[in-house]
């Protein structure tokens, strides 16, 4: 009798522990890396531990050195929730990817820029010359620029600096002669580290990264997740960490997070439909 009690007790432990495990379950959450891993975590952290609070759904930061490393682990189901604009071409879109929400962000653009102090001040002059860019898997400040680039005819060396501040690093330390940008990021930095710049050449619009859940995340998660964030700037403490976020990266504060629709990416896929086959 005490044998099977004690069985009985372990199994009914081991069942305890496995229920709340299921319930504990923590989602991977991995935003492009958009600045130096620390200032990327500074920023996304505080968001992500306010949409747990209030979602009663775990999200636990996963970033990676390079932006290119982060989308590895999306593309490898490593993880469940990604901030990202790198999953519109049409392979990446059967992997079933749902778009949530994005930041109320105007519209961005991709652009080339030198120094303001640069000899640089035509697209032409860089011929064969290095361009930096953050990573291959940057959509708007590698894709959308190099492949102007190409339609251009202008040969470059092409360099990449793992994230936006690597490859602003690389252009003022004088290793590259142009950077390629997403426009959203270069006010912050010129803000951080008082640099100005001269803009060679800028794309048409493209809408802000949007946050997307896998497939493999269930509906009751997704909608609450997806219903903090999109109530996030009507809570006063919510809104007092969308202000404090911004202001460690010095971009302006978005005003809310609003649902990301399909069509608010049409010209991402646009893009993917016309570019060449190795920028897809």
């Amino acid at each position: 009798m005490a044998v099977l009690t004690l069985s009985l007790t372990a199994s009914l432990v081991a069942l305890s522990t496995s229920a709340r495990a299921a319930e504990e379950k923590v989602y991977k959450f991995s935003p492009v890396n958009q600045f130096g891993i620390e200032l990327t975590a500074s920023y996304w952290n505080p968001i992500i531990q306010y949409i747990s609070s209030k979602s009663g759904v775990k999200l636990s930061l996963k970033i990676g050195r390079t932006s290119a490393d982060t989308t590895s682990f999306v593309l490898a189901k490593e993880v469940e929730f990604a901030f990202t604009n790198h999953l519109f071409n049409e392979n990446r879109r059967q992997m079933g990817w749902k778009l949530l929400v994005r930041r109320d962000y105007p519209a961005v653009y991709g652009q080339i820029l030198t120094a303001a102090d640069s000899p640089i001040t035509d697209l032409a002059q860089l011929a064969n010359k290095e361009v930096v860019f953050p990573g291959n898997e940057a959509f708007i400040a590698y894709k959308v620029t190099y492949a102007h680039l190409l339609e251009q005819k202008i040969p470059v060396k092409v360099v990449f600096g793992g994230n936006h501040d690597g490859a602003f690093a690389q252009l003022f330390s004088g290793k590259a002669q142009a950077v390629g940008v997403n426009s959203q990021l270069v006010d912050g930095y010129a803000r951080r580290e008082k640099k100005s710049f001269r803009t060679l050449w800028t794309s048409g619009p493209f809408n802000d990264l949007a946050l997307m859940a896998s497939p493999s995340v269930p509906a009751a998660d997704v909608k609450a997740v997806t219903d903090a964030f999109l109530g996030m700037a009507n809570d006063p403490a919510g809104a007092a960490i969308i202000k404090r976020v911004s202001e460690t990266v010095k971009l302006e504060p978005f005003r809310t997070f609003i649902p990301a629709l399909e069509e608010d990416y049409a010209s991402y896929m646009e893009f993917h439909r016309t570019s060449p086959d190795f920028l897809k």
